[in-house]
């Protein structure tokens, strides 16, 4: 059986998703998820109220991105590629907030946020414009949040399940803790919640996440946290990702 027969099998029988790159015939199973009544209907919600919240929230947006603009040098938006479901890649949007020539592959040195961009991450402002992502449909209000794609690239076949979903604003990992939790804790969360994908389960995120913001639970992301969970995927998973 030829490598890209296999990974069709897989993907047939147990809905795990191809490896990077590899374009497979769409599958029953691997849309099972999303194109249930469920899944049809959130789509919908997604679509209507992130309109209708875009078009409320559009003298916010002009203020922040004014503010942004006069803060310091550089672009209004922040952009970078990330990975959405089915393993498919799109690219993010948030107000920026942090300098220029920040260099977020640098792990020798921390990121170099503005003066309002800090206030921007600390109350999730910089968010905003992901509301632009999930009208276009690459990402919905729930679901596992959008790594960039070296994590894609070092998951094993179980944990690439997290992508069968579109990826969310904000998901139960985030909800559990934001960044105070492992890797391997944030892929068994959104593991849990995309086998249990239902109504319940997003409203149960909702509090989960009102709660988080509320008490500022787990800190944000930076590149050496980033950087030392690559490690951890690659030093766990490097034999089974190979063979794979």
């Amino acid at each position: 059986m030829s490598k890209k027969d296999k990974a069709n099998y897989m993907c047939q029988e147990f809905g795990v998703l191809p490896p990077m790159g590899m374009v497979l015939p769409v599958t029953k199973r691997m849309y099972t998820v999303e194109t249930s009544l469920f899944g049809l209907l959130k789509r919908s919600f997604d679509f209507v109220v992130s309109l209708v919240l875009f078009v409320l929230l559009l003298p916010v947006f002009l203020v922040v991105a004014i503010a942004v603009k006069l803060d310091s040098p550089g672009p209004i938006f922040f952009r970078q590629k990330r990975t959405g479901k089915n393993g498919k890649e799109f690219e993010i949007l948030k107000f920026r907030s942090m300098v220029a020539d920040n260099d977020v592959s640098d792990a020798s040195c921390e990121d170099k946020y503005t003066r309002l961009g800090e206030k921007l991450r600390k109350s999730s402002i910089d968010e905003l414009p992901q509301l632009i992502n999930v009208l276009k449909g690459e990402m919905s209000f729930i679901g596992p949040r959008p790594w960039i794609p070296e994590y894609y690239k070092n998951m094993t076949r179980k944990e690439r399940e997290r992508c069968l979903v579109r990826p969310g604003i904000t998901g139960l990992a985030a909800a559990k803790g934001r960044n105070g939790l492992t890797v391997f804790e944030k892929i068994n969360y959104d593991l849990e919640y995309v086998h249990n994908y239902s109504l319940n389960q997003d409203i149960k995120v909702v509090f989960l996440t009102i709660g988080t913001v509320l008490t500022r639970k787990g800190a944000s992301s930076n590149k050496s946290v980033i950087h030392n969970e690559l490690d951890e995927l690659k030093n766990r998973n490097s034999g089974e990702v190979k063979n794979g």
